[in-house]
């Protein structure tokens, strides 16, 4: 009798070691993504503070927007001379995608008041990503929450980094970081261009972006640029 009870409690150790395993395991996949995309950020506080964004207002665009992309999408519309209006439209388009991701992942999560919010917060590509790839429903969860946490913290710290480094810089123009935004935007695109018909659909956008930019308000070519490839996603 007290070898079966040894031997249970030997199971039970072992069941919990691996547990414990596996949690430092996924941890560590997700500080592997959150660090370097959070340091990304510094990259948008730049850009936001070369586009006329105060400090606060960067920082605030981090904390409640939080999606790059999107971000980015804002900071350069308004660059441009568009309108407020125009920059909200884009910054919408380009954020559907996660409306998407929660409808996949809301039967995992399972998830009731003020939790579902957070989780839509921090629902974006890399705690997607993240979570997709481990092997169980319980390191799943472990990968959304982890990862997400991780790029929100590392995004606006180094959100703000980058903002209080260019306001310091005093005309960030002159150092040329007025082309960080059009330059963020290529580092974005480019490890995307994987396949024949991404270059295909990049070249259409080019097309179409640089037809409509002498005729129509700043902002209008990339709200376009951004339905064409949500009319091609959709269908493929």
């Amino acid at each position: 009798m007290a070898g079966g009870w040894e031997f249970l409690r030997q199971n039970e150790r072992v069941s919990s070691d691996h547990a414990s395993f596996d949690r430092r395991l996924v941890l560590r996949e997700s500080l592997a993504v959150a660090i370097p995309v959070g340091t990304y950020g510094a990259a948008f506080g730049a850009a936001s503070i070369a586009s006329g964004f105060s400090v606060l207002q960067t920082c605030l665009l981090s904390l409640l927007l939080f999606s790059g992309a999107s971000q980015f999408a804002v900071v350069g519309v308004i660059a441009a001379g568009g309108t407020a209006i125009n920059a909200i439209a884009t910054s919408t388009l380009l954020g559907t995608r996660n409306g998407l991701y929660g409808l996949r992942l809301a039967p995992l999560l399972k998830l009731r008041g003020w939790k579902r919010v957070v989780a839509a917060q921090i629902t974006i590509d890399e705690s997607i990503g993240v979570a997709l790839a481990q092997k169980d429903e319980a390191q799943m969860r472990k990968g959304f929450w982890y990862t997400g946490f991780g790029v929100f913290v590392f995004w606006n710290l180094f959100t703000l980094a980058g903002a209080l480094g260019a306001q310091a810089i005093g005309n960030p123009s002159a150092w040329g970081l007025d082309a960080a935004v059009p330059a963020a935007f290529l580092g974005l695109l480019w490890p995307r261009l994987s396949d024949r018909k991404s270059w295909v659909l990049s070249g259409f956008a080019i097309l179409l972006a640089l037809s409509l930019t002498p005729f129509v308000p700043a902002g209008i070519p990339i709200i376009s640029c951004t339905l064409l490839a949500i009319i091609i996603g959709w269908r493929k």
